[in-house]
Formats: C-alpha cells, structure tokens, sequence
C-alpha cells in the first residue's frame, strides 16, 4: 500500500501526534505482518495491541476453544463465547477493531509438519504459546527462515520477554 484513505487518517489520528510518527510511518506498519501463536492470556493481549497500531496483516494460530475459565485473562472473549474457537472469536473481535487490517486464522496447533510454511508467511512472530516443546519449534524455524522471534511467558505473577534472531546478521534490517 502507498497510501493511506481518509477513514485509516481519521483512525490513526492520534499516532500522528507521536514525535516523528507520520503516515509513512503508519505505512510501513500496514506494510508488515505479524504472525501470533496462542490466544491465551498473551495473545490476545498481543492481538489487540498490534491491531490498534495497525499492522496491515495478522495472523492467529490457536486449537482451542473457549473455556469460563479463560475468560478473566482472556479479555478478547465474552462469556456467551464459551464453546466457541478462540481464532474464530478472536478474527471477528480484531476485525470489528480495526476493519482497515486483513487478519487471518489458522485454527490448529503448530507442529513440525505445519510450522514452517505459516511461519514463512509473515515478517514477525510472536510466541505466546505456553509449552515448551513449541516454543523451540519456533525458535528452530525462526532461525532457519531469518525470522525474528518474540518470545513471551507468564509464569503466577512473573512475566518474560526477549526477541531472538533480530538484526543485520541474517541480512534484513528493520528501521522505522
């Protein structure tokens, strides 16, 4: 995209009163993709965030559906949710946020056989997935396809973030 219309101006608005945030900056972000895997508590944190600033394309990775219990840190899902696909939800609810994005569910649990070609698919991927086993996955493929990964966890009260396989030594830069 090389422009934005008038109703993205209107939406963004406020992102222009940023010190050195303009509509090229906002382009650049409805230019990138982020892929998000898991719905859980990160995710869907994660999912409305990135939404609202923008990003021009959203992937959503999740199997599960929604549980009463998922609902007091899954603030994406209502109660009358319940039963339903936490991507199914999820796509409706960011779309209804944000209609100028295309997002895009991928409703299945990320395994060997299926990671790489939807990792490929994005600039970005964001690890909110809550076993270990899958978080290496997509270290692993992050690091074979140049990707950065960020990678988050809650553990109780104690949160993690770090972000691996960023910068010039895989050839690509990210410059805002």
């Amino acid at each position: 995209m090389t422009h934005l219309n008038i109703d993205e101006k209107s939406y963004y608005l406020r992102h222009f009163s940023l010190p050195g945030f303009d509509e090229n900056t906002q382009l650049k972000l409805k230019n990138s993709s982020v892929l998000v895997i898991g719905c859980g508590g990160l995710g869907v944190l994660c999912l409305l965030y990135l939404a609202g600033s923008g990003i021009g394309r959203i992937g959503i990775v999740d199997r599960d559906v929604i549980s009463a219990g998922n609902l007091p840190r899954q603030v994406l899902f209502d109660y009358k949710d319940i039963g339903e696909s936490k991507v199914k939800n999820a796509c409706q609810r960011i779309t209804a946020l944000n209609p100028f994005i295309k997002i895009d569910g991928h409703q299945l649990f990320i395994r060997e056989h299926n990671a790489r070609e939807i990792l490929r698919c994005y600039d970005i991927v964001v690890d909110c997935t809550d076993n270990f086993d899958t978080k290496y996955l997509l270290n692993d493929i992050c690091e074979g396809l140049h990707k950065p990964l960020v990678y988050a966890s809650i553990f109780q009260y104690e949160g993690q973030l770090a972000v691996f396989h960023y910068g010039n030594k895989f050839g690509y830069t990210i410059s805002y």
